[in-house]
């Protein structure tokens, strides 16, 4: 099992994406290519998901478009995917987020997450 992780591990490059969570909103900006033309496309959306460890690690956004709920694995590893941003942190006691396909509108907001800092 050791021998496995090694492999996978080198012939996956480290990408440097910054730490996020279940909750979290995020801008995923990635690479698409069609036929010899290459353009970057963002997809903002609530991080519902984080699955998997290693190289097989991956993250699931969604996102409402139209008032129809899109969903989108992202593996971590990915060489297409250019750069995440995190626009708001959420404030959520799970890891998954399933629940939040049956809300519609109000009740499908994430509260913020806020962080207070003392002052010596």
């Amino acid at each position: 099992m050791d021998a496995i992780k090694f492999v996978h591990e080198q012939m996956t490059p480290a990408k440097e994406l910054p730490k996020f969570r279940a909750g979290d909103n995020v801008v995923v900006n990635y690479r698409i290519v069609e036929g010899d033309k290459e353009r970057i496309q963002s997809f903002r959306g609530n991080v519902i998901q984080i699955k998997g460890n290693g190289s097989t690690k991956t993250f699931t956004v969604r996102k409402m478009s139209n008032g129809v709920g899109v969903e989108r694995i992202f593996p971590f590893s990915s060489p297409n995917i250019v750069d995440v941003t995190i626009t708001k942190r959420g404030k959520v006691r799970r890891s998954r987020l399933f629940y939040l396909r049956e809300l519609v509108g109000k009740k499908a907001r994430i509260k913020e997450r806020t962080f207070i800092k003392e002052s010596k």
